[in-house]
C-alpha cells in the first residue's frame, strides 16, 4: 500500500512538468513554433494563438499569416 501511495505522489508531482502552457509564451514565440506543435497539444496551441490575433501588431500579423500554411499542411 505504501509503495502505491509513493508512486501516486511521485506521478502527481511530476505530471505538471510535462504540460505545455502556451499562455506563458510570447506572441513571437507562438508564431515561431507554428507547424511544430505536437498533435496532442495542437488544440490548446490554436486556441491561444486565436486569442492573440486581435492584439498582434502589423509585423506579427504578417509573420502569422505567412506561417498559417504550416498549420494547414500539418
Amino acid at each position: 500500500m505504501r509503495k502505491i501511495l509513493t508512486i501516486f505522489l511521485i506521478t502527481l508531482f511530476f505530471s505538471p512538468l510535462f504540460a505545455v502552457d502556451y499562455t506563458e509564451m510570447s506572441t513571437q514565440e507562438l508564431i515561431a513554433i507554428m507547424g511544430y506543435v505536437e498533435k496532442k497539444n495542437e488544440k490548446k496551441f490554436k486556441n491561444e494563438l486565436k486569442q492573440r490575433v486581435p492584439t498582434m501588431n502589423p509585423t506579427e500579423k504578417a509573420k502569422y499569416e505567412q506561417n498559417l500554411e504550416k498549420l494547414k499542411n500539418k
